[in-house]
Formats: C-alpha cells, structure tokens, sequence
C-alpha cells in the first residue's frame, strides 16, 4: 500500500473538510480497501505480506499538516491492527515510514528557500534519503529474512526522529 497524498502546509483551522477528506481518502482508506481486497486471495494462497507506506510525520508531527500527519498515525496504527488480526492466516503487515526523499510528493516542499538545507543539518547522516533507500527496506521486509516481523515499523529517515 504505497499511494500517499500531501497537505500543504496549513493551519487546522484553515483547513477545508475537502482537503481532509481527500488526504484521508488516499492515505487511510487506500490502505483499507487495498487491503481488504488483497487478503481473500492471500488466505487462499496460505499466507503474505502487506507493507504500509506511513511516513515520519505519522510518528513525529510538524505544525500545520494534521490531515496529513495524523492521517500517517492512522497509516501506523492500521498496519500494527491488521499485523494482530492477519496473523492468524500467515499475513505479515509491517509499515515503513520514509523521511524526507526527493520525489514529486514533496517537490514543492523541497523547493522553498533554505528548506532541503535544513533537513539535510538536521539528519544525522546529512542527506536526503532515496527511493532506493525506501526500496530497500521494503524488500527487506517483504523477503523471507523478516518471516519473523509483524507489526512493526521500519523508519528509513537517516536519522531525523531519532
């Protein structure tokens, strides 16, 4: 489950129940239908994986984003519900939650003055992250080495919520 919509930066307040429900609509019911069409067929087989795409913000929040923050939450809190309940029918559900990587979800972000400078001071391993980078995390997680991993969180964010 890897579709994922943004929220500019905006007030609670001033945020439209518009802009709530489609940033919900995306990154809390894409996970939910995705999955529960997914899972007959995975039972049927004997088993699977199902990884979340969450992000930093679902752990740690920045100022006005709580559609997309918290919707994130729901993301983290989803994937560990669906890890207890799918357990049973060898369905693992892990989550990883990327940091800042350069993509056109967070290009406009990214393209504000001063901006990708002070993300990279901020991460301990002074870059940005990659897709690869995210890529090879959800491999991890959907390969045999992790058949003892469930419910749990994978950040790949080069240490910026540490």
């Amino acid at each position: 489950n890897n579709a994922g919509r943004p929220q500019r930066a905006t007030p609670i307040i001033s945020t439209t129940e518009e802009e709530w429900d489609a940033v919900y609509s995306v990154n809390v019911k894409g996970i939910f239908l995705g999955t529960k069409y997914a899972v007959p067929e995975m039972v049927k087989r004997g088993g699977g994986v199902i990884i979340n795409t969450a992000s930093i913000s679902g752990a740690r929040p920045r100022g006005s984003q709580a559609a997309y923050a918290s919707s994130k939450g729901a993301a983290i809190v989803l994937t560990k519900s669906m890890a207890l309940e799918l357990a049973r029918h060898n369905i693992r559900v892990n989550a990883v939650l990327p940091g800042t990587v350069p993509t056109d979800i967070n290009r406009d972000v990214l393209a504000g003055e001063g901006v990708r400078d002070a993300i990279v001071d901020a991460t301990p391993l002074k870059s940005l992250g990659t897709c690869q980078d995210v890529a090879g995390a959800v491999l991890y997680l959907a390969g045999d080495e992790a058949r003892w991993i469930t419910g749990s969180l994978l950040v790949v964010d080069g240490g910026f919520i540490a």
